[in-house]
């Protein structure tokens, strides 16, 4: 069993960050992360909101920081999965793939899983009209007709980038008012190939082999109606990463990480940060700053228990 100061559970801005930090403090790190380095940042089409850079792809920020991490020798990298997390003082025990790690300190970055909207045949359908990443599907609609369910700021940034491809776009929301940021609200309304549709519910998916049509249901009335589509993405929230997590971590009751304000959890040397914690903001830019201070608190741990 492989022993580390510290080891660090995901790799999206986060964990990339904690890792990086922890690594700069010199004391042995281990970054695990089944996925690409980057997390929900490689499935965003445009970042315009983080200090210091203008306009990017999500991709190429995710790159960014990859490079950045991979400068350094002391952070042993895992493409593997976290199936299972023994919290025990000073020595907490993953277990990774087929092996065993353990670590004086862990720092929880697990990031979110994308909700599906639950219908029969979607799971059958995801790859074949149905899709829940608009950067990395939505070339293959290119001229065609897509829809898009959500409110939110994810459901409209990605309906802007879907609609410099598509001939029309039509998106579907349960309520009668967006709760997206008014900045991305103002853009959809002034988007021209794009129709809004408020109080509608996605109930059906038709298709054998492909998507070739839903049902439409009214939350406000009794009428549904059907909408040949080539495509549908979805983005309807997400939920934590945390099914390898023991019973005895706190958690809100949205099974979000409680932390304090130096990230540390209920259990000893153990840490969290990034879309986990339970909060109200979740951008790249507090990710990032919560990573730095995740990283430093675990260090002042690691000091004051003479681990280090």
């Amino acid at each position: 069993m492989k022993t580390y100061d510290a080891i660090v559970i995901g790799a999206g801005p986060a964990g990339v960050t904690a890792a990086i930090y922890l690594a700069r403090f010199g004391v042995s790190v281990a970054i695990v992360e089944k996925m690409t380095p980057g997390g929900l940042l490689l499935q965003t089409a445009e970042i315009e909101n983080y200090p210091g850079v203008s306009s990017a792809k999500g991709y190429e920020l995710a790159d960014t920081m990859a490079a950045q991490l991979a400068k350094y020798s002391n952070v042993d990298k895992y493409q593997e999965t976290v199936t299972l997390f023994e919290p025990i003082q000073g020595r907490n025990r993953l277990r990774v793939g087929e092996d065993w790690l353990e670590a004086k300190t862990v720092i929880i970055c697990s990031g979110l899983i994308l909700k599906k909207l639950g219908l029969p045949d979607e799971d059958k359908l995801t790859g074949y009209g149905v899709s829940y990443c608009a950067l990395c599907d939505g070339h293959f609609y290119k001229d065609k007709v897509v829809g898009v369910v959500g409110g939110g700021n994810a459901a409209l940034e990605e309906a802007m980038y879907l609609a410099t491809l598509v001939k029309e776009l039509h998106l579907f929301h349960r309520r009668g008012a967006f709760r997206a940021d008014k900045i991305y609200q103002d853009k959809i309304a002034q988007t021209p190939n794009v129709t809004l549709h408020f109080n509608a519910v996605v109930t059906r998916l038709h298709g054998q082999s492909e998507l070739k049509a839903i049902t439409v249901s009214s939350t406000a009335s009794p009428e549904s109606r059907f909408m040949p589509l080539d495509g549908l993405f979805v983005f309807v929230g997400q939920t934590p990463a945390l099914d390898f997590m023991p019973a005895s971590l706190n958690v809100d009751k949205e099974g979000y990480i409680i932390t304090d304000t130096e990230m540390r959890t209920n259990l000893h040397g153990v840490f969290a940060a990034g879309d986990i914690r339970s909060k109200l903001c979740r951008q790249v830019a507090t990710a990032v700053g919560e990573g730095a201070t995740a990283a430093n608190a675990a260090y002042v741990y690691l000091e004051r228990t003479n681990a280090i």
